[in-house]
């Protein structure tokens, strides 16, 4: 029995990435950082930041590319896949990604907002508000191959 299953739960590094093949078929691509976080040997507090890189494609990368931001929680689900390209040096390298199947959305980074479908530029200053945290967030699942036809906007409760 063979599996190549992958599940990463972590921040986007970058907002998504969103193209178009000669065929018509969207493709995004997101980076996500994952902490690890350990006590060594010594007693000393331990951490390490890992990347990835995720490829999602069709209806999943649009949706990807209209809700996700760079620093939002996301969970993703899918399998591994390694691919080769010749860099313009001339030197060819692996790289792997992860090729998602199924995507959660999670919280937004503190202070982010997407009114109009933009997150706040870099430069712009964050406006605290004297308001309690939320309660924990119910994330909803977007899991296209049990949705029969196109996910409508007003179905997704957010």
């Amino acid at each position: 029995m063979n599996i190549n299953k992958v599940i990463i739960v972590g921040r986007l590094t970058r907002d998504p990435e969103l193209r178009t093949t000669p065929s018509g078929q969207t493709v995004a691509s997101v980076s996500v950082a994952t902490n690890r976080y350990w006590t060594d040997k010594s007693g000393q507090k331990q951490d390490k930041t890992e990347f990835h890189n995720i490829v999602l494609w069709g209806r999943l990368a649009e949706i990807c590319g209209q809700y996700l931001i760079k620093g939002q929680e996301a969970y993703f689900e899918g399998r591994l896949e390694t691919r080769k390209f010749t860099g313009k040096d001339g030197v060819e390298r692996k790289v792997t990604d992860i090729v998602a199947e199924n995507m959660q959305l999670g919280s937004k980074p503190q202070g982010a907002s997407r009114a109009g479908g933009f997150a706040p530029s870099a430069g712009a200053p964050v406006q605290k508000s004297p308001v309690a945290a939320p309660a924990e967030e119910n994330i909803p699942t977007i899991n296209l191959d049990e949705e029969p036809g196109e996910v409508k906007i007003e179905d997704i409760p957010f």
